[in-house]
């Protein structure tokens, strides 16, 4: 980080007390140390999911012993208004997380994303905070923006089930041709095509919403695709990097949906405690919701091979060539409302993350359960 930055940082929020809700886990806990280098105190509030933590429920041992861990679900009011004592500042993680998973456990989502999203914020109500910075989500926009070869820009692309069932996989004009995938801004308007999309944008709408309502400055990050060491391997929901190093772990291909040609934007982990320093810091972010992500799209293929090079491993993914619902061709970052108003600056590269990566991995077991949630969308027909 530079230097400039880290000043402006230090004398913004050193001596804070913060409160980061899922603070136990993989993004969580990279921001809970960022927030102690710069001299804040942490309390993390976090329920341990068995699914994300594994049977134990333990403290995580990657967790800062400086942090204050408060086991408790965001969904408990009790719970939820003694985390909130003595806090200055909220970073609100808490979710569960999964595009496939979403589609089948609904009541689950809605129940943990949404209703403690509005548990946490009628707390923050009665509060004085002087921020409060939500995570949300690129899953919001469904399909990216794209353009067509007349130069028409797109910015409701679709796929029909008839078209994805004779695996036709680009979004298409109203011509048949196939649409050009650019990088998607925040003015785009979001197209929800999951559970988990549902209910991350309504986090992140209530949430500035409450915001604006009760005077608490507010800003929403749309994270991309994070990745990065403390994810956890063995939850067969979590991002498709961990989910890939579960595979090769075990010696198993990397399973890819549709064709492997789809893009996406992988963002390190570290960038993404940045922004979200960042965002607790500038006056002008309030109110606003910004793209954190590399601003560089890479293909599912692609990242697969590259994850099978720095692993040592001599795989080829095994392409299915089916279709997930919930699922979205390409979306990756426009970040240059992030780079005016934050000052973000992503410097983490793809093969430096992915080489780091390797090497926290090194030694790990990872359950590979990834067969099995497949299995679990193709008993309900969730894919085609």
């Amino acid at each position: 980080m530079p230097e400039e930055r880290t000043a402006s940082i230090e004398e913004a929020i050193v001596s804070k007390h913060i409160l980061i809700t899922g603070g136990a886990g993989f993004i969580g806990s990279h921001l809970a140390d960022a927030l102690i280098k710069e001299g804040c105190s942490v309390r993390a509030l976090d329920n341990l999911s068995e699914q994300v933590h594994g049977p134990d429920a333990s403290r995580p041992d990657y967790l800062n012993p400086e942090v204050e861990l408060v086991l408790g679900d965001v969904r408990d009011r009790d719970i939820v208004e003694k985390a909130l004592d003595g806090i200055d500042a909220v970073y609100h993680f808490a979710s569960a997380v999964g595009v496939g998973q979403s589609m089948y456990e609904i009541e689950k989502y809605v129940d943990i994303n949404s209703r403690g999203t509005a548990v946490l914020l009628e707390a923050l109500s009665k509060r004085n905070i002087e921020r409060l910075v939500v995570a949300s989500s690129m899953s919001i926009y469904g399909e990216g923006l794209y353009y067509s070869t007349d130069g028409k820009v797109h910015s409701k692309a679709s796929r029909s089930l008839e078209q994805l069932r004779c695996a036709q996989w680009e979004a298409l004009d109203e011509n048949g041709e196939p649409l050009n995938p650019i990088p998607t801004p925040e003015t785009k308007t979001p197209s929800l095509s999951s559970v988990y999309a549902l209910t991350k944008y309504d986090q992140e709408r209530a949430c500035l919403m409450i915001g604006r309502a009760y005077g608490i400055p507010t800003v929403a990050l749309r994270f991309f695709n994070v990745f990065g060491t403390r994810q956890a391997f063995s939850n067969p929901y979590t991002g498709v990097l961990a989910i890939f190093g579960a595979r090769l772990l075990n010696d198993k291909a990397p399973m890819i949906y549709e064709d492997g040609n789809q893009k996406r934007d992988f963002v390190s982990v570290y960038d993404v405690a940045n922004a979200c320093l960042l965002a607790l810091t500038v006056p002008e972010a309030v109110d606003k919701v910004f793209n954190i992500g590399s601003g560089m799209p890479y293909s599912i293929m692609e990242v697969a091979e590259k994850m099978a090079f720095v692993f040592g491993k001599d795989i080829r993914p095994e392409v299915s060539g089916k279709y997930r619902m919930g699922d979205i061709r390409h979306c990756f970052a426009d970040i240059g409302l992030a780079r005016k108003i934050l000052k973000y600056e992503p410097e983490v590269t793809l093969e430096e993350g992915l080489r780091e990566l390797s090497k926290w991995l090194e030694g790990k077991d990872a359950f590979d359960r990834v067969a099995e949630a497949r299995a679990e969308l193709e008993g309900r027909g969730l894919t085609i």
